[in-house]
């Protein structure tokens, strides 16, 4: 399947009113990162074994691991999870930005280095997040 074709189908298998907020988020975030890279992670490891929800992406970096290797992966991410919504931006130099820069303002979520966690758009601001997930794909912030 295509990436396009795995997207539509992660946001079709959501319950109703999930499906809905999905189809926005991921329209908010196409907005905030136009002409962006699109991924779709299926959350199974190449031994078979489901480690994470399953997550579209958005953009392009490369991860750097201490032992050397380097891995092609998505900036910015997002997975609905059994209470909600994650979006995660991901290489960030200042693992307490968001929630310094973002936390007081966006609303009723949860956030970590790299996870903007809540439960439904109606408890956030969505320009906030949309500003957030600019300002945290920008290169500035990234791990150098």
């Amino acid at each position: 399947m295509s990436v396009q074709t795995d997207i539509k189908a992660l946001i079709a298998g959501q319950p109703e009113g999930k499906r809905a907020e999905m189809q926005t988020l991921h329209k908010l975030i196409l907005q905030a990162l136009p002409d962006c890279k699109l991924w779709y992670d299926s959350g199974v490891d190449d031994m078979g074994k489901t480690v994470t929800n399953p997550t579209i992406g958005y953009g392009f970096q490369v991860l750097k691991y201490a032992n050397g290797k380097t891995k092609d992966f998505f900036k910015v991410g997002l997975s609905a999870n059994t209470v909600g919504f994650s979006v995660y931006i991901l290489g960030l130099e200042d693992k307490k930005y968001l929630a310094n820069t973002y936390g007081k303002q966006i609303g009723k979520a949860s956030i970590t280095g790299y996870c903007i966690k809540f439960k439904s758009l109606k408890d956030i601001d969505t320009d906030v997040l949309h500003t957030a997930i600019q300002d945290g794909a920008d290169p500035k912030h990234e791990k150098v």
